[in-house]
């Protein structure tokens, strides 16, 4: 029994270990891709390390532009999502209606939905109210897109905060609107953080819809200017491609390291309310 125990043991460790080696060559090669002048599509150590690919593609049009409209267009595209999920989250989890589960199964059916079967629509839309190659409109359109899943994560997380601590507000005369903004959101701040990376996360990888709904080169995100490597200009340059992928990951690293101190906090609750 002790035998087997330990073979079992063996077993599952050595499956972790292949699973943990395949997620970490990927990584590995991006990292000696970015500072080898003749990377290819093996894993090597470069023999003359170089920062020459970073040179290469840190330029207005390949990374500073691209870079700066992904942000604008996924953080405001993400905070509009969270001002409509705290909103749309806040009477589904606190006031009782029989049309509360009817509308969060529509809002699970609209999280499966493929985008792909909705964006032919949508571009004729786009195209009928002028909002074709603009800003304003893709982030509008990203942000909707993201709701249905940012509402039930609101709303879970807004779930966990007793409901006896707004009544406490209200007795002394707050609106709900005030018992949100100075009660429940302060409470919920970890599960806003965690909300907010996850809706940042998917706009800033998200090619297929800015790739559709943007035309003009001067407004295309970062994650569709990497497209460019892949062009009609024959086999791609491995270690530029690196390099600009590391700096393609930088936004979403530095918005986790601003919010990270929030995904460690609990909610806080322990003697708000007294016996």
């Amino acid at each position: 029994m002790i035998a087997r125990d330990r073979v079992s043991k063996l077993t599952a460790n050595l499956v972790l270990l292949a699973m943990g080696v395949l997620f970490v060559l990927p990584l590995l090669w991006v990292l000696f891709a970015s500072i080898n002048r003749t990377a290819g599509l093996t894993v090597q150590f470069p023999t003359h390390p170089t920062l020459g690919n970073f040179r290469a593609v840190l330029n207005t049009d390949t990374t500073y532009r691209p870079v700066l409209n992904g942000i604008i267009l996924c953080g405001g595209a993400a905070l509009l999502t969270m001002i409509c999920a705290v909103l749309a989250a806040y009477p589904l989890s606190r006031f009782k209606s029989k049309f509360n589960r009817p509308f969060l199964l529509t809002v699970l059916f609209c999280t499966g939905l493929p985008i792909t079967a909705v964006m032919v629509p949508v571009y004729g839309l786009f195209v009928q109210l002028n909002l074709i190659d603009t800003l304003g409109g893709t982030i509008m359109f990203m942000a909707t897109a993201s709701l249905p899943f940012a509402i039930w994560l609101t709303k879970t997380f807004m779930d966990g905060v007793p409901i006896s601590l707004e009544e406490a507000a209200w007795v002394d005369g707050a609106g709900s609107m005030q018992a949100l903004r100075r009660i429940v959101l302060p409470l919920m701040w970890p599960g806003i953080a965690v909300v907010l990376i996850f809706t940042f996360i998917g706009m800033w990888g998200n090619f297929f819809v800015p790739f559709m709904l943007l035309l003009s080169p001067e407004r295309l995100p970062a994650s569709v200017s990497i497209f460019t490597f892949f062009g009609q200009y024959g086999e791609p340059n491995y270690g530029q491609l690196a390099a600009y992928s590391l700096i393609y990951t930088f936004p979403v690293l530095m918005l986790y390291l601003l919010l990270s101190r929030k995904l460690g906090g609990a909610f806080a609750l322990g003697g708000a309310i007294k016996g």
